[in-house]
């Protein structure tokens, strides 16, 4: 299998208790690799999910999320990790949350970029933390202390709390959005938003395919959407991804609600202006005008 040649190295360090772009030193990639890059909680199960069944449109070999393993993630051993995707004969598929800065380039990969609006984001991720089984947290710490991660764990009690460390301290959306949209129109990557999925999965799969050249069955091609489906992945979650093992309520937890708007009766006016006044300091106003809005940000 050939082996890609990098355009571009990491250029910024990304450490979190969670999550370290280190670990990409240990990645040996392929010319083929689809690199699915994602601000946490923006859709990204969802376009994996796409992205494997437009791979194996028979038979799916194994659970999502260990076909398209998260290469930043502490939760696993780099070497453990590593060692699977290399046994991977197939086309394979990663996920990253990564900024585009904190990971390496490489001119012959795919890479597919999914927004939201980060307000909706941030309620997710809330949700996400909130549900997270408290007993991994106190090992997520001490280990990231001794990798020298000295980022603290959120506040997951109260979520008013949790949004300030969301907007001053994590900030990740903010530098996923501004780092990837100066690659929008390159012909490796494609931008897809959680708006258009949810209104449009035909299409926007249809799209995701032609983008990476697969081939569509039309045969089979009703039953691929449908197993793309919000409610079809929450109802067969077992092959999606062992969602127990992290989450209380398990799948009915991480995969939520799939709505947007939430936070209109929950954010005060001033966690709204706050969250305002960040974008207009770190985006421009077509990549914010886009993370509402939805739409084709690469044509």
């Amino acid at each position: 299998m050939e082996r890609a040649a990098v355009e571009r190295a990491v250029e910024r360090e990304y450490r979190h208790v969670v999550f370290d772009n280190r670990r990409w030193q240990h990645f040996v990639p392929r010319v083929d690799d689809i690199f699915v890059c994602t601000p946490p909680k923006c859709g990204t199960t969802w376009m994996q999910t796409i992205v494997v069944e437009l791979l194996f449109p028979d038979k799916v070999p194994g659970p999502v999320t260990e076909l398209s393993p998260w290469i930043d993630a502490r939760i696993e051993p780099v070497d453990t990790l590593m060692a699977r995707l290399h046994a991977q004969p197939h086309r394979r598929t990663l996920k990253t949350h990564t900024p585009a800065d904190g990971i390496p380039w490489y001119p012959s990969a795919s890479y597919i970029v999914v927004g939201r609006d980060g307000r909706d984001a941030f309620m997710s991720y809330w949700n996400h933390w909130h549900n997270m089984h408290r007993e991994h947290l106190p090992y997520l710490a001490a280990s990231a202390a001794e990798d020298g991660i000295t980022d603290r764990l959120p506040p997951v009690e109260d979520l008013h709390e949790f949004f300030w460390w969301w907007l001053d301290e994590f900030r990740l959306w903010f530098d996923h959005v501004a780092s990837f949209w100066p690659h929008r129109g390159e012909p490796n990557v494609l931008f897809a938003h959680y708006n258009d999925m949810t209104v449009d999965l035909d299409g926007e799969m249809r799209r995701v395919a032609r983008f990476l050249g697969v081939t569509i069955d039309e045969q089979q091609w009703s039953s691929q959407v449908q197993h793309c489906t919000f409610a079809s992945m929450k109802a067969r979650s077992d092959e999606i991804g062992a969602f127990d093992r992290g989450f209380v309520g398990g799948a009915d937890t991480f995969l939520y609600k799939a709505t947007n708007g939430r936070w209109r009766d929950v954010l005060t006016y001033d966690e709204l202006d706050a969250f305002q006044q960040r974008c207009e300091e770190r985006l421009p106003p077509d990549a914010y005008a886009w993370t509402v809005n939805g739409g084709y940000a690469d044509a």
